[in-house]
């Protein structure tokens, strides 16, 4: 039986890529994928046979702004009763993490399932609101939830991102050379191959889906070079295992059903076309933007990274998190400063988790 952490095996494919002579600089944007690149110590064996492997956006807690946030608290300051996941209730705005509000008094609730925060609307007359965030992978669930008529007083603050705009505003971007692609296994399970293949056509840059196990991460490795070695660029599928060339059809229909994209910011980047999603018009009533309208034009438009914290670079893939002053010291998971310490997929809370000899830099 075929073994996703064989030593011997990875051990072989590090040594044809060192035969290539590569000087290869990938990016992949899954966190998962980060916490496999750290724990098994593969960025060190990557950069002995000539590959850099940087971690782009791909924590959906950490490139989730601080306004949002700041929306979420001052909903709950206002009287509503404000759920979400357990990452996102420690993430702070600008000087306060739901959490901290909870800690006043307000009635903020951490859940396990938007299905949790639907049972609370079902016992309360209160206003409930689902701070809603992620990727591809989250956004089916409440998008299904929605189509079945939730309590009316029941609505979505939606912080739900696209992945392929913001590879390719990393790519526009330029501050750094990226050779390739390592694309998420999670999000390709949901909008498969073929919502990537306009990156590879448009900038000629190779992209690899892969798998969260160390041979799928060493495979795609070794997949990308051989593009790169060739001339190629395309999007290959290395967990062919779960992800179809033409993803979930039936989560697409229901997500493009009740979001639509739009432009948004990330932490850390600019406004990012088509990145976002939000409820489409016809159910306007469950958006929780624009049933509160006017409480929330009390917020600024402006908000700024905590002083010191490189967050912001560090999802861009510009640093990695021990060239952050604050790693280790002033910022831990016990104290976090910024999002990347506090999310379980952030690459601060990875690093400082497994201990920082392991990155091999």
């Amino acid at each position: 039986m075929f073994r996703y952490r064989d030593e011997g095996l990875a051990q072989r494919i590090i040594e044809k890529l060192k035969a290539l002579n590569l000087d290869l600089r990938l990016m992949h944007v899954c966190g998962t994928h980060q916490d496999t690149m750290v724990k098994f110590g593969l960025n060190s064996m990557l950069q002995e046979a000539g590959i850099e492997v940087r971690a782009g956006p791909g924590c959906p807690v950490c490139v989730t702004t601080a306004k949002e946030i700041e929306e979420a608290i001052l909903l709950a300051r206002k009287g509503k009763v404000v759920a979400t996941f357990g990452d996102m209730f420690r993430v702070p705005g600008e000087h306060q993490s739901l959490a901290d509000v909870k800690a006043e008094g307000f009635d903020i609730r951490m859940v396990y399932s938007i299905t949790d925060c639907i049972a609370i609307a079902e016992k309360t007359d209160k206003d409930v609101v689902f701070f809603s965030i992620g990727f591809e992978t989250t956004a089916p669930t409440p998008a299904s939830v929605i189509l079945h008529n939730p309590p009316a007083n029941f609505s979505i603050l939606s912080a739900h991102r696209l992945i392929p705009p913001a590879m390719e505003a990393l790519i526009q971007m330029g501050e750094m050379k990226i050779d390739g692609f390592i694309n998420p296994g999670h999000v390709s399970t949901i909008i498969g191959e073929r919502a990537y293949e306009f990156i590879s056509t448009r900038y000629k840059v190779p992209q690899v889906i892969a798998g969260f196990e160390p041979l799928d991460v060493l495979i795609a490795a070794y997949l990308l070079a051989m593009q790169i070695r060739t001339g190629e660029a395309k999007v290959e599928n290395e967990y062919a295992r779960v992800v179809k060339p033409e993803g979930n059809e039936k989560a697409k229909r229901i997500m493009e059903a009740v979001f639509e994209p739009f432009d948004v910011s990330w932490r850390g980047f600019p406004v990012i076309p088509g990145s976002g999603l939000r409820l489409r018009e016809e159910f306007a009533n469950y958006d929780a933007r624009k049933r509160y309208e006017d409480a929330l034009s009390e917020l600024s438009s402006d908000y700024r990274e905590p002083e010191g914290c490189r967050c912001g670079e560090i999802l861009r893939g510009l640093v990695y998190p021990e060239d952050c002053p604050l790693f280790g010291t002033m910022c831990t998971p016990q104290h976090p400063i910024g999002p990347c310490m506090v999310s379980i997929e952030g690459s601060c809370n990875i690093l400082f988790r497994y201990g920082k000899h392991r990155i091999g830099v």
